[in-house]
């Protein structure tokens, strides 16, 4: 019989199962263009213009009517009578009539009459007031139509898209200085601990600088969330209690690091079911087995995220990172480029639990970083990415083709 995973473990699946059930994108909100770059819209775009909103011309040269052209070439030109000139955003007056031409410049106006520009390098000058097409043109040859860019009433941009450099040159292009975009989630972390010291500070007697609070601040940035607030709780049961008091009504999620087991000084586990709901605390992975998951006046997800450095990072990218992306409208999948390679060695595992197992590669091949246990979060900067051994397998074999999901975010 395959064993089984202790009772109060949880299957990843079934953990990363009930977060998506109990995760929506979060409400819109009108930011300034200039700000919604790589933000995700909350509702579709269509234009309510046409762009261009006039027929201008794509090239430098003469403003014709093709008919003028007709039968022209090199050796045969037709001459063509200059009557004025085309400039952008300085159109020509009058109209062109039969056997006229109108100087005109990339983007200016198509003046009326005229259905065509003949290229400069298609033309003689034969003097100011006179140029003799060299080539037939057929109607609308470099012409930009109206409306030929986006049309008026078109769907540009489909709710959902995360805004690209260029969406924002085309909202400009249609004269938008808002977007509706979905908000971006507010998380703060909780850091606990008496024995750690802020980020800044060295290391000193039986202290350690806390390495979680910048991790875990750049990950919410990754992924799309806003950093409200790093808290500093000593481990005091009362200190904790208020302090997600205060935080709950103002904040879209929070990420506890330390205190999160079963030890008596581990208070955090006690406080949030105490205040809300601790469905998951404990689940079958490693590292990071003693994370928790809950939730606060029923909508507010908390992350009960193991001290270790590695745990931290791998329950965060299998569980948080997953919540936090969707609330800002993002997709649930890891932001990691994955690549296929051969296994070097053996990787032993054990049935019913994932394991995160950190990787470098050597040419072809895949090798495993054994040293070092999730305390050690060098091994996550030595490595290239991690390999997830599946739930349903006790080891990766030698030659075995693997994902590996590099740490080079795409």
């Amino acid at each position: 019989m395959t064993p089984r995973p202790h009772r109060w473990q949880a299957a990843v699946a079934d953990v990363v199962s009930l977060l998506q059930s109990r995760t929506q994108p979060l409400p819109g909100e009108a930011v300034p263009l200039a700000a919604s770059a790589d933000r995700i819209l909350s509702a579709s775009v269509v234009s309510p213009v046409n762009i261009p909103q006039f027929a201008k011309s794509a090239m430098d040269g003469f403003a014709v009517r093709a008919a003028d052209t007709a039968g022209a070439t090199a050796t045969a030109p037709r001459r063509l009578r200059v009557v004025g000139v085309a400039k952008p955003g300085l159109p020509f007056e009058g109209s062109v009539h039969a056997g006229e031409a109108v100087r005109i410049a990339t983007g200016a106006p198509i003046p009326p009459g005229a259905d065509a520009v003949l290229m400069q390098e298609l033309t003689q000058v034969l003097d100011s007031q006179e140029i003799a097409a060299q080539q037939a043109i057929v109607p609308g040859k470099h012409i930009l139509a109206i409306g030929e860019d986006v049309k008026h009433g078109q769907e540009v941009l489909p709710a959902g898209r995360r805004l690209r450099p260029q969406d924002v040159g085309l909202l400009a292009a249609m004269g938008f200085t808002t977007v509706d975009v979905v908000r971006s989630p507010q998380v703060a972390i909780v850091v606990t601990g008496n024995e750690l010291l802020p980020p800044g500070r060295t290391a000193r007697g039986f202290h350690t600088v806390d390495c979680n609070s910048p991790m875990l601040a750049a990950l919410v940035t990754r992924d799309g969330g806003r950093l409200h607030s790093i808290e500093w709780v000593a481990d005091d049961v009362a200190a904790l209690r208020q302090c997600v008091q205060n935080l709950v009504s103002v904040v879209d999620g929070i990420l506890f690091t330390g205190g999160t087991s079963a030890g008596t000084e581990d208070y955090t586990a006690h406080v949030v079911a105490e205040l809300g709901e601790l469905p998951i605390h404990g689940v079958a992975l490693r590292p990071g087995a003693p994370v928790g998951i809950g939730w606060l006046r029923s909508s507010v997800p908390v992350f009960l995220l193991p001290g270790n450095p590695v745990a931290c990072l791998c329950t965060y990218d299998f569980f948080a990172g997953g919540v936090i992306r969707r609330l800002a409208g993002r997709g649930w999948e890891w932001p990691y480029r994955t690549i296929h390679r051969s296994l070097a060695v053996e990787i032993v595992s054990a049935y019913g639990r994932v394991d995160y197992v950190r990787v470098r590669l050597h040419g072809d091949q895949v090798q495993p970083l054994f040293r070092g246990g999730a305390a050690n979060l060098s091994t996550t900067v030595f490595a290239d990415g991690f390999v997830v051994v599946p739930a349903a397998r006790d080891r990766l074999e030698p030659g075995e083709s693997v994902a590996v999901h590099l740490y080079d975010v795409v």
